[in-house]
């Protein structure tokens, strides 16, 4: 089954108001499948920002990055040292801790299995994103593209098929079991204690999260 909302953009021109209609993750994840002979489920709802709950940007935020509206994208002065330093060796490769925009650059260019050079490519689409988009509408794009389970891809899906009802509607509860999710995509709809353990840890962090767009 496949429920997209959204319109193809090339690779590095800006999304403007219009969702991609699929990024490098996906793309790896139907690959993977096809070549294990397997019709892979694609359900994916492209809604604008006011349409997610703000519990769930609140989670998300506390989740994967806490100051994401209150700095750059990237530290691209660390992220140029590292490649400096690792040129000549030509082991670059998707490791630390990573911002949102880094992770929608990941998600909509790149994917986990590639990883020579990746931070040099990184570093530009990163600044691209970063200067021809808002933080609004980066963190728009990435709630409307993360997978949220085998198949399952970006808030509204998310939530209407764990919860039955729409991404507007999630409370903390179910928002912060989504953000806990994230880390592995997998099982919000069984969570195991871990991922609870790891709900409560975001709860407790949510107040802390400055969301300046509702």
């Amino acid at each position: 089954m496949s429920h997209k909302c959204f319109s193809p953009y090339p690779i590095f021109v800006p999304f403007g108001l219009t969702n991609p209609a699929s990024t490098a993750f996906i793309d790896m994840r139907a690959a993977e499948a096809q070549h294990k002979g397997i019709i892979k489920r694609h359900i994916q709802y492209g809604v604008p920002y006011e349409q997610i709950s703000p519990h769930l940007k609140h989670a998300v935020l506390a989740a994967q990055d806490a100051t994401f509206f209150s700095r750059e994208g990237v530290d691209f002065g660390k992220l140029l040292n590292y490649v400096e330093m690792n040129w000549k060796k030509k082991e670059l490769t998707n490791q630390g801790g990573t911002t949102l925009t880094q992770q929608l650059a990941k998600n909509l260019y790149s994917s986990p299995s590639e990883n020579q050079f990746f931070k040099l490519r990184e570093l530009f689409i990163v600044q691209q994103l970063e200067t021809e988009l808002s933080k609004h509408r980066i963190f728009e794009i990435y709630l409307n593209v993360i997978e949220w389970g085998d198949g399952i891809w970006g808030a509204e899906a998310a939530a209407r098929m764990y919860f039955r009802i729409p991404a507007s509607k999630l409370n903390r509860e179910q928002a912060a079991l989504l953000a806990a999710a994230i880390a592995n995509s997998r099982l919000p709809a069984n969570p195991s204690k871990r991922l609870l353990c790891r709900q409560q840890f975001i709860l407790d962090r949510t107040d802390n999260v400055e969301l300046p767009y509702p």
